[in-house]
């Protein structure tokens, strides 16, 4: 069993997956950033200067606080606004995935095409014999 295991993970598909893992993480990390310091100061001073991150409802009487952090501590909290701000780190994390994949695959794309002939350069020396027997050879018949 020791030794399926050791198989298992020196294959190269688990190893590029890790990596993709740990890439990812620090990638998200990046993007909630992004979003969080720099996307939704923007967003709030466009639309009033308020912050989505303390937009909540309080799901009990006695939730007063004006932070989401401190009617946490009161009690149950909809944080709709740290929803928000999520949903907004996604559509920014996936566009920024789609275009990294429309690259590549242009890359791809450019990378398939098969080389064309240069159109004036002259043909192997076994093509131009075999050229020149068909010509005598037509000429004789």
């Amino acid at each position: 069993m020791l030794k399926e295991f050791q198989e298992f993970i020196a294959k190269g598909n688990v190893m590029d997956l890790a990596v993709g893992v740990i890439i990812g993480g620090a990638f998200g990390l990046i993007v909630k950033s992004l979003t969080d310091d720099i996307i939704m100061p923007v967003v709030g001073a466009i639309f009033g200067g308020f912050d989505f991150s303390n937009y909540f409802i309080g799901l009990s009487s006695g939730v007063n606080a004006p932070t989401l952090a401190a009617a946490r501590e009161q009690g149950a909290v909809l944080a709709y606004g740290n929803f928000i701000t999520v949903a907004i780190n996604f559509v920014i994390l996936a566009w920024i995935i789609f275009m990294m994949v429309k690259g590549v695959n242009s890359i791809r794309r450019q990378l398939e095409k098969p080389d064309a002939p240069a159109p004036d350069a002259p043909p192997p020396a076994d093509v131009k014999l075999l050229t020149e027997i068909r010509d005598l050879l037509a000429k004789g018949a």
